[in-house]
């Protein structure tokens, strides 16, 4: 299985004010280039750990596939980012034996954009388009006919002369994933016919994620070290590895520890402000002010994006789903409320 990608860099989704943050799970340009070369990313289901609902159905609908000789159904993955959408992505294209192409919607702004990437499709072949929320609309309307028909539609000419030619395509696989799947418009989303999405891990299997990570990158790692980590993560496995390359660091420099265990990494963690829970420093000025604002009443987001210097959409988006996940806030009509486990934790800081 080969990998082809139509750009040498993922756009961000989101422009921050602020310096990069450890618990982001946007990837960073670091770690686009390292994933192409580092061999962390699994190459087969028995490899890719946790998601078994998602692992079972997709597994199932590639062994139909093959028996029929046929491509395998388009799939849309969806779910927060970091949760390894672009690696099942690699693992559909290496399970099939055929090659996956890859790209992101923003790379693909004009319409011949697009028409190269489907011409040139081998039979069977993997497309995958990374945020394809983002898609414009002339793309995405090419990929209409492509999805459904496996031919696009093309006009030749202009003004009175104008004609349209349809190309035949051969049969592939479109693979889209997304962090907004309620941003893709009905019609697109209809045309895939397999829609999984993707649920933050459970500790156990980041601790295997880890576990393997520290394997692959010649870490000695101690079993209450790992577990640390994977209690730091936010329940994603990008967070995971990326604070493990930190400690990594830490111990390099700081150290001289050949085996990092939990002292190692909590002293590491806590040089990066990480807390026990995986909150960050952003992530607790956000909840101190909204404890000391107004005796905790509700405040808006505008509000609150103002006094942190960020973009509101940055802290909708990127900022609040996991202290929401983890019960720390509530969206009320008048605003943003801090609850009582929040407080309980601000106090034992």
């Amino acid at each position: 299985m080969a990998i082809v990608s139509s750009s040498s860099s993922r756009p961000s989704p989101r422009a921050s004010f602020l310096k990069p943050r450890l618990v982001d799970s946007t990837p960073t340009t670091e770690e686009e280039n390292a994933s192409r070369d580092d061999g962390l990313r699994p190459k087969s289901f028995k490899e890719y750990v946790g998601q078994s609902e998602l692992k079972q159905v997709l597994e199932i609908a590639v062994q139909a596939s093959i028996r029929r000789a046929e491509a395998l159904d388009h799939v849309l993955l969806y779910g927060p980012p970091g949760l390894g959408k672009t690696s099942m992505a690699l693992v559909l294209a290496q399970e099939l034996g055929v090659k996956c192409r890859i790209t992101s919607a923003p790379a693909l702004e004009r319409p011949r954009d697009i028409v190269g990437l489907l011409i040139n499709l081998q039979p069977r072949e993997v497309l995958f388009i990374d945020e394809i929320h983002r898609l414009n609309r002339v793309a995405e309307e090419l990929l209409y006919p492509a999805m459904e028909d496996r031919r696009i539609d093309l006009t030749v000419g202009k003004g009175s002369t104008a004609r349209t030619r349809a190309l035949d395509l051969p049969p592939f696989t479109l693979v889209g994933a997304t962090t907004k799947a309620g941003s893709l418009s009905s019609p697109l989303r209809d045309r895939f016919g397999l829609v999984q999405r993707l649920s933050f891990y459970q500790l156990e299997d980041l601790q295997a994620i880890v576990r393997r990570t520290a394997l692959l990158l010649k870490i000695e790692l101690t079993a209450t070290g790992c577990q640390e980590i994977a209690r730091r993560c936010r329940g994603t496995p990008r967070v995971a590895n990326r604070l493990l390359r930190r400690v990594r660091d830490f111990a390099l420099v700081k150290g001289n520890e050949t085996c990092l265990n939990d002292s190692l990494v909590n002293e590491a963690l806590d040089l990066h402000q990480v807390d026990n829970f995986g909150l960050d420093l952003l992530d607790r000025s956000l909840l101190k002010l909204l404890l000391d604002s107004n005796d905790g009443r509700p405040v808006g987001l505008d509000t609150l994006a103002a006094a942190l210097g960020e973009d509101p959409v940055t802290l909708e988006t990127v900022i609040e789903p996991f202290l929401l996940q983890l019960g720390f806030i509530q969206r009320t009509p008048r605003g943003r409320v801090i609850t009582d486990v929040a407080r309980q934790h601000l106090r034992s800081k």
